[in-house]
């Protein structure tokens, strides 16, 4: 029996795996092929000998996310959620707690004498809790948009509700401690943070891609594949000179990826798709994320289950969390589990990176810290698309008769983003 030509996705990232799943799901044939050992993308978790659990930098789900809930069995993830707020270090060293900062705002800074917050600060953050909760999430993508620096400023709150909370806090979402990242995602994002909760799936945030995998047939992701060109709209050619058929082809990588692969096209339909992919962005926000493992079972961040952020724009520690307060099994029995994130490009060495990082530590949580096992450090170079004001929300998914791209490289930085162009061009795929 002859089995149809299936569609290519190249990459099984959370954007090729979507469009899988949809296309399996209409009863499509379907073939992804993953340049690297297991799926995923920048979605990835290891395990150590010792069984700590490390993502591949901080990463959460947010759960109200529309793609995520409509995709995602989250029972079967057993997601385990963040407490909504933040430990806040100021730069004279002292904390305050806010506890639900955007879900329940008059209550977060309900003591005047807070140091993050004027009263008028709080109204505003109200103000903006009813205006989100108003729209979909659509419309606030679509709203006209400014750097989300900008809006706060004319949003008017202080400066020093900006540097205390928004920076820290938001900066960290963004991988933009300036906070030039567009205004409608801003929204958007406020949104989630009002509506949902930050969570991760109990085994590490690789579960989220291991759920889809594991809904195709067998033999569909084909990993270790790396494809070396598209030869035309209907043939991939991989590293190791084999050439596949293809009903259509979907490039679901990063931007300097897609663009590499389209390179080698020639005839009027690569002239096509060299014209759309012009329009690709190839920016992004790095980050660097630093683990370490305490001695003892003590957990420094006292299983509150809260992330710490920093406001000091001098820091190396952007923001600190500890995952296996939130789920047991990102590390074994009688240890501690710490991430410290670090964003933007440094011009320091991992081991400086890694020693500065050490020292910021010690002075937020004891000597103790200088005893703290250092496991793994993980400098990711593209870990988010940058998205500036002025950027449409959604650029072309079809390049050329029979190719298309998606991830959020094509809209926006988020695993909504994600997932919602890996849906809408199955979609395009099964309407022919």
């Amino acid at each position: 029996m002859q089995h149809p030509t299936p569609t290519i996705i190249i990459g099984a990232g959370m954007a090729g795996l979507a469009c899988a799943t949809w296309l399996h799901r209409a009863g499509r044939p379907v073939l992804l092929l993953e340049a690297s050992d297991a799926v995923g993308g920048r979605v990835r978790t290891d395990v150590t000998p010792e069984g700590f659990r490390l993502d591949r930098g901080f990463q959460v789900l947010q759960t109200n996310y529309p793609e995520a809930r409509r995709i995602f069995d989250y029972g079967a993830l057993q997601l385990k959620a963040f407490r909504s707020g933040a430990v806040i270090r100021m730069p004279d060293g002292h904390e305050t707690t806010l506890e639900n900062p955007l879900q329940r705002p008059l209550a977060a800074f309900s003591a005047l004498a807070s140091p993050i917050g004027t009263l008028p600060d709080k109204l505003r953050i109200l103000s903006l809790v009813r205006h989100v909760l108003k729209c979909t999430p659509e419309e606030l993508l679509a709203r006209p948009a400014t750097d989300t620096l900008t809006f706060l400023q004319r949003y008017g709150w202080s400066e020093q509700m900006i540097n205390s909370f928004f920076k820290p806090f938001f900066g960290g979402v963004y991988l933009d401690r300036e906070l030039t990242t567009a205004s409608n995602f801003f929204e958007f994002v406020f949104q989630q943070f009002v509506t949902g909760e930050a969570a991760v799936p109990a085994l590490g945030i690789q579960q989220l891609p291991e759920q889809l995998a594991a809904r195709l047939p067998a033999g569909t992701v084909q990993l270790n594949a790396p494809v070396a060109a598209i030869v035309d709209g209907t043939q991939v050619r991989l590293t190791s000179g084999k050439v596949l058929d293809a009903s259509g082809i979907v490039l679901a990588t990063d931007g300097l990826t897609s663009l590499r692969l389209l390179a080698g096209r020639s005839g009027s339909r690569a002239d096509a798709a060299s014209a759309e992919a012009a329009s690709f962005p190839t920016a992004a926000r790095i980050t660097t994320c630093n683990y370490f493992a305490t001695n003892g079972g003590h957990s420094p961040g006292r299983n509150d289950k809260l992330l710490r952020l920093n406001a000091s724009s001098r820091a190396l520690a952007h923001n600190v969390a500890f995952p296996a307060d939130v789920s047991g099994a990102y590390a074994p029995a009688g240890r501690a589990l710490v991430s410290v994130s670090t964003h933007g490009e440094r011009s320091l060495s991992e081991a400086e990176v890694t020693a500065g990082v050490r020292e910021e530590l010690v002075a937020w949580f004891g000597p103790a810290a200088r005893q703290w096992e250092h496991l793994r450090s993980y400098r990711i170079a593209a870990a988010l698309p940058v998205y500036l004001a002025g950027q449409p929300v959604r650029q072309p998914l079809k390049l050329a008769e029979g190719l298309y791209r998606c991830g959020d490289w094509a809209a926006y930085p988020s695993l909504n983003a994600a997932l919602a162009t890996g849906r809408e061009v199955a979609e395009m795929l099964i309407a022919q």
